[in-house]
């Protein structure tokens, strides 16, 4: 059978997957259900409304509705079905969304290969395959975990886990493993396991020496399995232990290299355990620490939230992936300096993005775990409670520490000047936080004694200088390059949008509008797909409703511009749509013609035609202006 480079290119788009294993799983999961899992939900008419959790919400944008099965936000200009609501919200690309999908309804996912596409069957294919990544992970964390729990030689790991309070629970739950401090230990096991030493080497486990051989990297270390937030293992941190006496001698912990699975960046230890906690919790806050133990013990505690970075400075995609699930952010920082340092470096970053970001500096010398040992869940819950400021707070301690602001003029304006350049940083607030930026203004001028108007002129001052947003919120205008909307359509095409929004509604008026209207008749490129793909299904014997199309396109942005020509206003109410499109065919004869009509009158100037042709080339320009204004042709007598 031969396979299209259409076909294969369908392939690669939808991961492999059937629109039958697609469908399954759209009709196995109730949307209402699924977005009331992250947003709360109130009935509304035949539908629901919720906060939209990507924009500053104050009244319930988010828009479900269960007929449909599709969801919508007006102001964000995001909408879709339940696989873009999953890419959006948990920022994954179709095919997660879809594994999470059929997990989440328990249907198994069957791939659909195109005919010259197979299983990768060399190592070195192996290597470049995500799926076989995938598979290679998790049986590794099997083998680390197995070891930790039953090898002799694993007994300094657990040893060490329980002089630190972690408990058997903990290590099941967090899939705790150890690597032993072997030369050649994870490469026997994947002798019998039949995983390439390529593979090995691709998800991080061996690294390659200069002469071809290669070493493994977590050798004598306590591994601490780094999951996404689907749970699967993605990388891992190894810690050395100081009763193994490595072979190896490295750093106190190591984290796995960046891989086609793990970016260090976008990973957050335990996340894939806390997130569920944090959606649901009343408060919606997230606990960001700085070790793996760190995040164990508090969950032992029941701080659910905890979640911790790795080995790295807290990022941009750090917070947008918190921002999706919390409200607030709580750094709990160790009491040293360095913590200090930390949390200084990650403020301009969290007011830059428009985070509710508290933070929490613990007594000197002390880290998470140590504390949650020493003073336990009330203690550390008290120390919450007491002494997490927010992130203006701890900038206005950092800029006047040693400052004397009533007699130290030129020390004061100094530090005033840094707060201001710091709000400034933030995006021009709107609606809620609008009030909370007065609030905070408020605040500077009284502990400072400076007119608040200066400061508010200073803050203008310094957001006219900027020469672009250092964060531009979804409510904004899209940038430049971004998926093109319904009402940028609009403008564009009007009878275009109004074409395919009818045939969507009613796919019955198809032939009709085929004698007149061809693919290549719709100049704007996501209207000329939708209308393909309605042609194409018609022509299968498929009727082209609007379901059928959701499923055929993959793309977050191809779903939104659906939802939208499914729910326009232009089209509700109708009963009768067929002199609606006898409207908009005589619309475009008559566009035609206006385009026709001069190079048809400088033809009548050319010389090169004959008296005959001529007067052939006027009739034709004459009866179809007596055509458009319902003028009969003239008789004799």
């Amino acid at each position: 059978m031969e396979v299209t480079h259409e076909a294969i290119q369908e392939w690669m788009v939808s991961g492999g997957f059937s629109l039958d294993t697609k469908e399954q799983v759209r009709q196995a999961i109730d949307i209402v259900d699924l977005v009331g899992n992250y947003v709360q939900l109130r009935r509304q008419g035949r539908g629901y409304v919720g906060l939209c959790p990507w924009h500053d919400d104050t009244r319930p944008s988010l828009q479900v509705n269960p007929e449909r099965q599709s969801w919508k936000c007006w102001v964000c200009d995001l909408g879709g079905d339940i696989f873009s609501f999953i890419m959006k919200i948990e920022g994954v690309e179709f095919r997660e969304a879809l594994e999470m999908l059929a997990e989440r309804a328990g249907i198994p996912l069957e791939r659909r290969r195109a005919a010259q596409t197979g299983p990768p069957t060399t190592p070195e294919a192996k290597a470049r395959d995500r799926q076989t990544l995938l598979r290679a992970m998790a049986w590794a964390e099997a083998q680390y975990h197995g070891c930790l729990e039953h090898r002799p030689e694993a007994e300094p790991a657990r040893q060490y886990l329980k002089q630190r309070g972690i408990t058997p629970q903990s290590i099941e739950r967090f899939h705790l493993g150890f690597a032993p401090d072997q030369s050649s230990w994870i490469r026997r096991q994947a002798e019998s396991g039949k995983v390439p030493e390529a593979v090995l080497e691709a998800i991080g486990l061996l690294v390659p020496r200069a002469d071809g051989t290669h070493y493994e990297r977590f050798r004598g270390r306590l591994l601490f399995s780094i999951r996404d937030t689907q749970g699967r293992p993605v990388g891992f941190g190894g810690r050395v232990l100081p009763e193994v006496d490595c072979a190896t001698p490295a750093a106190k912990y190591v984290n796995s290299p960046e891989t086609l699975l793990f970016t260090k960046s976008n990973c957050l230890y335990g996340l894939d355990v806390a997130k569920d906690a944090i959606r649901r919790a009343k408060d919606r806050v997230a606990l960001v620490m700085e070790g793996y133990t760190d995040v164990i013990m508090a969950h032992q505690h029941g701080f659910d939230s905890a979640v911790a970075v790795l080995g790295t400075a807290l990022g941009p995609r750090h917070i947008q992936v918190l921002r999706r699930m919390a409200d607030r952010v709580v750094l709990v920082l160790d009491g040293d300096e360095a913590g200090q340092r930390r949390a200084t470096e990650v403020l301009e970053l969290f007011v830059a993005q428009d985070v509710d970001l508290h933070i929490l500096t613990l007594p000197e010398s002390t880290d998470p775990c140590d504390f949650l040992e020493e003073h336990g869940t009330d203690g550390f819950r008290d120390l919450l409670n007491r002494e997490a400021i927010d992130a203006v707070e701890h900038a206005f301690r950092t800029a006047t520490r040693g400052i004397d602001l009533a007699d130290d003029v030129h020390g004061a304006s100094q530090a005033l000047d840094r707060m201001v350049a710091l709000l400034a940083k933030a995006p021009r607030p709107a609606g809620a936080k609008r009030f909370r930026e007065e609030k905070i203004l408020s605040r500077l001028a009284a502990r400072f004694g400076v007119p608040e108007t200066d400061i508010r002129a200073r803050l203008a001052q310094l957001r006219r200088g900027k020469r672009r947003p250092v964060y531009t919120s979804p409510a904004e205008p899209a940038p430049a390059g971004a998926a093109v909307g319904l009402q940028q359509l609009y403008r564009r095409a009007p009878g275009q949008c109004e074409l395919v929004e009818l045939l969507i509604a009613f796919s019955e008026l198809l032939d009709q509008a085929r004698e007149v209207f061809s693919a290549e008749q719709i100049t704007e490129a996501p209207l000329a797909q939708i209308y393909e793909t309605i042609c194409r299904l018609a022509d299968e014997g498929t009727t082209p409703d609007f379901d059928r199309l959701m499923l055929e396109f993959d793309q977050a942005d191809m779903k939104n511009l659906l939802v939208e020509l499914d729910q326009s206003p232009r089209i509700e109410g109708i009963t009768d749509p067929v002199p609606l499109l006898k409207e908009l065919i005589e619309n475009y004869k008559r566009t035609k013609s206006d385009k026709q009509h001069p190079s048809q009158l400088a033809a009548l100037k050319d010389e090169g035609l004959d008296e005959s042709q001529k007067q052939q080339l006027l009739r034709s320009v004459m009866e179809e202006l007596r055509a458009r204004h319902g003028i009969s042709d003239p008789t004799d007598g």
